[in-house]
Order: structure tokens, then sequence, then C-alpha cells
């Protein structure tokens, strides 16, 4: 596979509605050739209707799409974008393996069969008839049709959404292994764990925008929030709500939580004044909270407005 100098993705000013719902709106984003990326954002966001324009699903209202530097269709054309989505039948009445084939002899410069099935873990499915398989089963072959072009760009939407806890480790670790031979990866998902563990970068789309971009740390530090857990006997949430820097309490029974923009002064005043505070730990929020916070964020900017 002969990678491309330009960037994988570059979306420039990026809109589309339908009727009078606006679900992307002056989206720029751009993509570097090798980069792991994570699209997030709550239900309505715009990030499957992004996704669509992307591979040319649908035609954006304005803007402008390249893709490795030309045209989604050239892209397409030469077998160099590869997607997985949550929706498409398989063409029923064929087993896996004829399907694969079939797919793959389309191709102008296809990845090697074997190589598909060992990433797609297919070994155990080939024979099987495509009407027959479990919806975490036809992920995995749909997984195994965006790979066939051998694409040096994979997009997917949800991709292990109809996947048990095991066949979402194997797959990720099949992902892990193409970004590694420098593929660019472009993925939606409500899973924030994966995107934590399998991201670079995350770009947070909220009402048709972007919300936020960049790396996981990142992220969070927008949402400048720490988690400091500690046990107190006889916790009194008002009053550890008048702690410098604490942002919002939870206690239950003598487990504290406070999430703190400052979390260092936080500490020094707690301390200070709980001496017989124990077991303190101090964290980083989790993502979600990010996610939650910095989305809230943007709406509020939208009513604001």
């Amino acid at each position: 596979m002969t990678l491309t100098t330009a960037p994988a993705i570059e979306l420039r000013g990026l809109r589309k509605s339908f009727g009078q719902v606006r679900a992307v709106d002056g989206i720029d984003l751009t993509v570097g050739g090798g980069e792991v990326v994570a699209l997030l954002g709550p239900n309505g966001a715009g990030k499957t209707t992004t996704l669509d324009m992307l591979l040319g699903l649908q035609p954006p209202d304005s803007g402008e799409i390249k893709v490795l530097g030309g045209s989604v269709q050239d892209a397409i054309r030469r077998g160099k974008i590869g997607a997985v989505l949550q929706e498409g039948e398989l063409l029923p009445g064929t087993t896996v393996r004829e399907l694969i084939a079939t797919m793959s002899a389309l191709q102008p410069d296809p990845m090697p069969l074997d190589e598909v099935i060992e990433h797609a873990e297919l070994g155990g499915l080939l024979q099987r008839k495509t009407d027959k398989l479990s919806g975490g089963e036809t992920q995995r072959v749909r997984f195994a049709l965006a790979l066939v072009g051998d694409p040096e760009l994979l997009v997917m939407d949800e991709p292990t959404a109809a996947m048990d806890v095991t066949a979402r480790r194997s797959f990720w670790a099949a992902i892990r292994n193409l970004a590694a031979a420098g593929r660019t990866i472009l993925f939606s998902t409500h899973y924030l764990e994966e995107a934590d563990t399998i991201a670079d970068r995350i770009v947070l789309l909220a009402a048709g925008r972007v919300a936020a971009d960049g790396p996981t740390t990142e992220i969070r530090a927008v949402a400048a929030a720490r988690v400091v857990r500690f046990t107190l006997p006889g916790a009194d949430r008002d009053e550890l709500m008048l702690l410098p820097g604490a942002d919002g309490v939870e206690v239950h029974g003598a487990a504290v939580t406070i999430r703190s923009a400052d979390s260092d002064t936080l500490l020094r005043a707690m301390l200070e004044r709980y001496r017989d505070a124990r077991d303190v730990e101090v964290a980083t929020a989790p993502l979600a909270d990010a996610v939650f916070a910095l989305t809230e964020r943007r709406e509020r900017d939208e009513v604001a407005a």
C-alpha cells in the first residue's frame, strides 16, 4: 500500500439541513494521514450526517470535501476508502467467503484475502450463509468488506454497536494493527472508553458544530475538571461545598467525591480543615464528564446566540 502525502480528510464549511433542521452547521476539520480520530457527540449532534457526506452518501448543501487530496468519488474508485456503517444488509444466499471474494475481485488493488480474513477474524465463519449471522458476526463481515480494497482511510459509524465485549476487544486490536501500518481511522462511537483507549485525537460535535478538537488529555483539560476522592466520617455535603475550588460534591456515607477545576487549592484547604480525612485520591475526570460539560457549554452558547 502506497500512502498519500496529502491530508486524509479535509472538510471546509460543511453544512447540511433536513427541512428546518440544521444537522451540520459549518464544520471545518482536517485529519492527517495515519491519525486515529474518534468523532463523539450526543444523538443529533451531526456525526452520522457528517460521515455520510464524507463517504459521498449524501451531498452537502454547501462546503468542500477532500479525501486523500482529491474527491470522494476518486478515492472510492481507487479503493482508497473503506467504510463500516450501522445499516445495510449483506447479499443474501451466499457464504461469507463467496461474498468477500466477489467484492475483492472488484477492487483495483485488493488486500490479500487471507489478510482480510485474519484482520476480521472470520476463519470460523467462511462457510456460513450471510443471512445466518448474528448481529456481531454481521458487523465483522462488514469490517472485512471495508478492508478488501486495502484502503488508506477507514471510516466507521458505531462499528462495535452489535458486538459483545470479547468481539469489541478483538476488533480494536485489529484496528491498532491497521493504524500501525499508516492507515487513517475515523470512527464514531457511544462507547467513550473506546475513544479514550484507541483514539489519538477526539473531535466532539454538538449542534452540528465542532465543540472541541484535540487529544483526550486536552479534551479533559478543556472541561477543567479533576476528581478528588477521600474517606471522611461524618462528612457534610454543604460544608464541603464551601471548600475553595469545590465545583460539585457527592457524599455516600463516609465516601466523598469532589469535582474541582483547581484540585491543588482544594486539597490544601481540605487537608487543613479535615485532619481525619484519609484514603485521598486525585484523578482526571472521566472522559464522559468532559464530553457532557463541553456539550452543555455549546448548547448554552447556541441558546444565548
